[in-house]
């Protein structure tokens, strides 16, 4: 369990080679925990090395740091391919607590905004993030590897019934932490993509309140923002108030919004004002963030502004494990 990786490529329509040779740092091919792996694609002079680190042991109390980029960003988002996402990416490189892993929440080339979708602006994408820079980094692409794509569609779908039968299976006592990645966002007090993931939200999120979820990272919007601990929420839209309403009997998580890889839609600046006080954290800026797991029962986060110094936390919060030690750590007094 955790020890498998999947790598695939693409090659191009023409004669030469499709063959990828693979082995571990001691050259023993052993299928192990925390071993760094090489891998050689092309042929002749085309051929090219790259390498990753398996993932660590299952285990209750293993450290392990994830780095989150989402909009084309170590939590990331929305990166795209611009001058942005590359300073995006330059600065989460030269962070000093950057992770063993990085996660991209969806939105990854940003090729949309090209003519019919340009396939060209995909290779383009690959290629950059293959530079000296991206080699030191072993990244998961959401919803790309675990095709955990939430999106809002009824309970007779493939997807609603998958959930269904996965999050049981999810062993605490063997994985502690239990986080989703994606890409439409729930909670979001920015002018932009308002509501737009609601039904899904109402579909999906008591589930999470019933396995305790420890916190949810999406994109979509170009900003950052963190919530306080919510849980159960409902827009009261007949009254007005069009606010969560906190259900103080039920397991709660941290909701954040990190769509701020590099875009090259630009920043979403307009916000609602006054801010709400479900809303702990929010800023038009572009950045990266890290999760790092401590232990089963602690977690440092952190979100780094691309504008600031490599090791400048901008917005951090210590994580307590909603399953192992259940508490509330939101930042304001409730």
């Amino acid at each position: 369990m955790g020890k498998g990786m999947i790598v695939s490529w693409v090659t191009m329509d023409e004669p030469g080679s499709s063959t990828v040779l693979y082995w571990s740092e001691n050259s023993k091919l052993t299928n192990k925990f925390n071993t760094k792996y090489f891998y050689q694609v092309g042929t002749g002079q085309t051929t090219r090395t790259f390498w990753f680190t398996s993932p660590p042991e299952v285990g209750l109390d293993v450290l392990y740091t994830f780095g989150l980029i989402v909009c084309c960003a170590p939590f990331v988002g929305d990166l795209g391919q611009s001058y942005d996402s590359n300073k995006t990416l330059t600065h989460y490189a030269l962070n000093p607590s950057k992770g063993k892993t990085v996660l991209f929440g969806g939105d990854l080339s940003c090729a949309d905004n090209y003519p019919n979708h340009d396939n060209t602006r995909w290779d383009a994408w690959a290629r950059a993030k293959q530079n000296p820079l991206s080699l030191i980094l072993t990244v998961i692409m959401f919803p790309i590897k675990h095709r955990i794509v939430l999106l809002p569609f009824g309970k007779c779908t493939p997807q609603y019934q998958w959930l269904e039968a996965e999050l049981p299976k999810v062993n605490r006592k063997e994985t502690p932490w239990l986080i989703v990645l994606m890409h439409s966002l729930w909670y979001n007090s920015y002018k932009y993509h308002y509501m737009e993931g609601e039904t899904m939200r109402v579909m999906y999120e008591p589930w999470f309140v019933q396995y305790k979820v420890d916190v949810v990272f999406a994109g979509h919007v170009h900003a950052y923002e963190r919530s306080e601990r919510v849980s159960n929420v409902a827009y009261n839209i007949v009254n007005g108030i069009c606010a969560p309403v906190r259900d103080q009997s039920a397991p709660i998580y941290i909701y954040i919004t990190i769509g701020d890889g590099g875009n090259i839609e630009g920043l979403a600046t307009e916000m609602t004002d006054p801010q709400p006080k479900y809303s702990a954290f929010r800023e038009a800026s572009f950045g990266h963030a890290n999760f790092d797991i401590k232990n089963r029962t602690h977690a440092y986060y952190s979100w780094h502004r691309n504008q600031d110094g490599y090791a400048v936390d901008t917005d951090s919060l210590w994580f307590f494990n909603q399953y192992w030690h259940p508490v509330d750590d939101s930042t304001t007094v409730k």
